[in-house]
């Protein structure tokens, strides 16, 4: 059986999941209040982050969810986004329009990917 290790968490959520080769991130936000392309700045930093701590990187996203405050930032969202992923190395993506957790927000991303 392979184990499942759990990192940054609490009786909540952890902010990083690993299990057979997979690395699963919680939803990455940014400042609260700040603009679209900073909020989205802000996530895409924490998750390099994060997978920098687990032996990952961005060339190894398998999928990412990005859940916008409205779709009218789509474009400023891709900008930051298109600027961030390797080249080559785009994973499967979707993208929608949520209420998020507070109504600062207006990005939230979730990354899945494999380990190094």
């Amino acid at each position: 059986m392979t184990e499942i290790k759990r990192y940054h968490g609490n009786q909540r959520m952890s902010q990083i999941v690993t299990h057979a080769g997979t690395v699963y991130l919680a939803g990455q936000v940014g400042t609260a209040g700040a603009s679209v392309a900073k909020q989205t700045q802000e996530c895409l930093d924490k998750v390099d982050a994060l997978l920098a701590e687990i032996g990952s990187d961005k060339s190894r996203i398998l999928q990412a969810v990005i859940w916008l405050d409205s779709m009218d930032d789509f474009a400023e969202m891709n900008a930051v986004w298109d600027a961030w992923v390797p080249e080559g190395h785009a994973p499967a993506r979707a993208c929608g329009e949520a209420k998020l957790a507070r109504p600062e927000f207006t990005v939230e991303i979730i990354v899945t990917a494999a380990l190094a």
